[in-house]
């Protein structure tokens, strides 16, 4: 090779150059020469040899090698050839030790750290796209965490990128960020902000992609469909999206409903007013009219056996009606209703279930229905809940009983029409 400099040397002092000029020509064009070879190489290597390596991966039954020899990562790795071919013939051009193999090396060096930095970055983002792809990995936030690695990768490279140019160290470097940490935290205070409120999250598995969470003060009210560094998306159930920071996630609290959908059932908890002037002790007649509702029966005739002892038993005078125990038509439609719920093919039996008076209002008796449906789907919970309480407004004449309503317009034509 020196022979070759040699000649070319001479060869353009030859022509009429001065010596200073013609050596500095001269390793100008070896230096082009060695770039020209190297992207060459890079470009043979891409075109090539790669396509033939794709081939044989994706014939392979394993999952792992197609990550890693995906077109965009394989791409990232080959753009490493020319400048490493450039860092290491660039001698050749320049003595050992001049400024010019400085530079130049310096100059390769800072392009290797950033086509390095993309492919690994590339290839992040090949494992995101397969595992995040996975059933067992779709609720989990790895988009944010993706991006807090890149971030930092990002970052470190910056520090040695920098360092290397200045022909510093990166702990000083270091050091003098140090005393530049607050106005960077000012500026990156969303980020550093999202990325501590991201990291709680998943931590404390307070979030995930797919749950459905509801914050009214927010208008969110739907499922989580990302979970990034800087921002949770949620699509409310009327398909808008709500794009909202993660720090609010941290700052507020919001309902989230997994618990639900885990547990497999969906609570109902609605009421019926009975009007307290429909409300009576059963007569003989009315006990055997209840008797023939089959749901209630064993109910009535056990209930009525233990209040008659309970009678004899305390010498209770049965011509007055308020005597001792008596059976009453609203009670026995209570024992009716949690027996109906309890044989209900879609009432979740493994959870909590009940009838219950609430406290009386103006408008009648709260009669409280507290039960859980078998299933959490939003339309079979609705149509669940709506055919019991279908049956229930249905069958409330049949024991005597009527339901509160504030009278309407036509009731009060009706009482015209009849004075």
């Amino acid at each position: 090779m020196k022979a070759i400099r040699e000649t070319l040397h001479d060869f353009l002092t030859s022509i009429g150059l001065e010596s200073s000029t013609a050596d500095f020509v001269n390793k100008l064009i070896i230096l082009l020469v060695i770039i020209a070879l190297a992207f060459l190489a890079q470009r043979i290597c891409k075109k090539l040899i790669l396509p033939v390596i794709q081939k044989v991966i994706k014939s392979t039954k394993a999952t792992w090698d197609d990550i890693i020899f995906d077109k965009k990562v394989i791409g990232g790795l080959a753009g490493l050839i020319a400048p490493v071919l450039i860092y290491v013939l660039t001698p050749l051009a320049y003595e050992a030790g001049s400024e010019g193999l400085i530079l130049v090396q310096r100059l390769c060096m800072v392009y290797i750290i950033a086509v390095f930095v993309r492919f690994i970055s590339a290839l992040l983002s090949a494992f995101y796209s397969v595992y995040s792809a996975k059933e067992k990995f779709k609720d989990r936030p790895l988009k944010g965490l993706l991006q807090t690695v890149q971030i930092a990768l990002y970052f470190v490279a910056g520090i040695a990128i920098v360092s290397i140019l200045i022909d510093k160290s990166p702990a000083i470097l270091l050091t003098g960020l140090g005393a530049s940490a607050a106005i960077l935290m000012l500026v990156f205070q969303d980020s550093i902000l999202g990325f501590v409120s991201g990291i709680q999250l998943s931590a404390n598995d307070m979030l995930r992609v797919g749950d459905w969470i509801e914050m009214p003060k927010y208008g969110v009210d739907g499922d989580v469909i990302e979970v990034t560094l800087n921002t949770v998306k949620v699509q409310n159930f009327d398909r808008t999206i709500v794009t909202i920071p993660p720090t609010l996630l941290m700052k507020d609290s919001f309902k989230n409903w997994r618990g639900m959908v885990d547990a497999g059932g969906r609570r109902v908890k609605r009421s019926i007013y009975i009007d307290m002037n429909s409300v009576h002790f059963c007569t003989h007649e009315m006990l055997e009219r209840y008797n023939k509702i089959q749901v209630v029966s064993e109910y009535i005739e056990d209930k009525e056996k233990m209040l008659n002892e309970y009678n004899k038993e305390h010498n209770i005078d049965d011509s007055i009606v308020v005597n001792g125990r008596r059976q009453t038509n609203l009670g026995i439609f209570r024992a009716y209703l949690d027996n109906y719920l309890k044989n209900h093919p879609s009432v979740h039996q493994g959870m909590t279930c009940m009838v219950r008076q609430l406290q009386p209002t103006d408008k009648g008796l709260p009669l409280e229905l507290y039960f859980f449906t078998n299933t959490t789907a939003w339309i079979a919970y609705e149509n669940i809940q709506s055919d019991i309480f279908d049956h229930v407004l249905a069958v409330i004449p049949y024991f005597d009983l009527h339901v509160y309503q504030a009278p309407s317009g036509n009731d009060f034509e009706k009482m015209v029409r009849t004075n």
